[in-house]
């Protein structure tokens, strides 16, 4: 068995700052450099032919889109932080799902997948798997151990994400690689881990095989480069490898510096989005315009106890069930925002709330609450300045 490229070693903090750098590869440079490459050349022609022939090195540098330093310290990084066996770069969150899901599925397949899914991950199976000859199953998000009913002689990746897109329930991570386990098929397990990231979850600890990510969310952290990362143990990792390849997937190298540099700065982010994220939602709990507060990290909302018992912190994304109020009262209250930003995608810097609706994207649950979705992202702005931002939106609101 070959060993990983890397491994955590210390406090993810601690990692967090030092996996995949190598400053002295680099006459001391801090940061792993950006290299444009698409030719490399060899020094005379044993190198050259060395480089046609397979080798076990996965960090040898043969052509611009097989790797180069630049990608390899993300690369390293990301896997010594997941705990995987290697890590894909690819151009985006949504490509990052969807090359796993056509590594590990062919024709005549079938996939189990979370209810909650992400929207690009959902159009997927329905579009792009469908087309070849791919069936899916969507499987409400709370069936735990119980997703081993669902499970056919024909199955072959069973899809999780925790917490979900939009409603934020949490899976039973562990009851469902144990199910997938005791089904003693060949079936592979597959985690969306984009909202609390592998500072706050390792899922492949609790035995997934793989876990993707959106690092354009908190990887990158500063709503300026689209990337995606795929991380596996050894087992799985030929398959993944194999059809990026041969789809010749890569990323720019500005991109990926700009997740590096991201990244180092992870952990601080991340616990002031968690702070941030905590405050405003005990302080929207209490206005009399909400009904419910979806946040795993808050004691009361659906799936704390999970969450408690399997993550080390949450993230800034969580979402707020408000009163229904007409068009020109919601739309008062959205314009009304300073510091609120409405845009799709989050983990940035910057504060968001958008409004949502979860309806249209399921099909084994169905979203039958009366009340208005409100989707927030807390940003690294203060607290004060957010709930006074909030309280002007709300009355703004009243006011029409």
């Amino acid at each position: 068995m070959q060993e990983p490229i890397v491994s955590r070693k210390h406090a993810p903090e601690t990692d967090i700052v030092h996996l995949g750098r190598r400053p002295f590869d680099h006459q001391g440079v801090v940061n792993p450099p950006v290299l444009h490459a698409s030719t490399i050349l060899f020094p005379d022609f044993d190198a050259f032919e060395a480089a046609t022939r397979p080798s076990t090195d996965r960090r040898r540098v043969v052509y611009g889109r097989r790797g180069t330093p630049t990608s390899f310290a993300l690369q390293d990084a990301i896997a010594g932080l997941e705990g995987g066996y290697d890590t894909l770069i690819t151009p985006s969150g949504a490509s990052a799902v969807g090359l796993a899901l056509l590594s590990l599925l062919k024709t005549g397949d079938h996939v189990l997948m979370t209810d909650s899914c992400y929207g690009p991950t959902r159009i997927q199976c329905s579009s792009l798997l469908a087309r070849y000859g791919v069936t899916t199953t969507f499987y409400d998000p709370a069936i735990g151990g119980a997703i081993a009913a669902l499970i056919r002689p024909e199955t072959a990746v069973v899809f999780m994400e925790s917490p979900g897109s939009l409603t934020f329930e949490v899976q039973d991570v562990p009851a469902i690689v144990a199910a997938v386990a005791a089904s003693g098929r060949d079936i592979v397990t597959v985690i969306d881990n984009t909202w609390a990231s592998p500072y706050f979850f390792r899922p492949l600890a609790l035995g997934v095989d793989v876990s993707v990510q959106a690092a354009t969310k908190y990887i990158v952290g500063h709503s300026d480069a689209l990337l995606g990362t795929i991380t596996a143990t050894e087992a799985v990792w030929p398959r993944l490898a194999k059809t990026v390849g041969e789809l010749g997937i890569w990323t720019g190298p500005d991109d990926m510096y700009l997740a590096q540099r991201g990244l180092r700065t992870l952990a601080v982010r991340l616990n002031q989005h968690q702070e941030t994220g905590l405050t405003l939602a005990r302080w929207l709990a209490e206005r009399p315009e909400i009904v419910q507060i979806l946040h795993p990290g808050l004691p009361g909302s659906p799936g704390h106890a999970l969450w408690k018992r399997d993550f080390t912190g949450a993230s800034g994304l969580f979402g707020a069930l408000i009163k229904p109020v007409p068009r020109p009262a919601l739309a008062a209250f959205f314009n009304s925002l300073e510091l609120f930003g409405m845009g799709w995608s989050w983990g940035g810097y910057e504060s968001l709330c958008i409004l949502a609706d979860p309806a249209k994207s399921r099909s084994a649950t169905h979203w039958t609450r009366p009340e208005l979705l409100l989707r927030f992202h807390a940003g690294l702005e203060n607290p004060d300045d957010l709930i006074a931002d909030l309280e002007t939106a709300f009355a703004a609101m009243a006011a029409v």
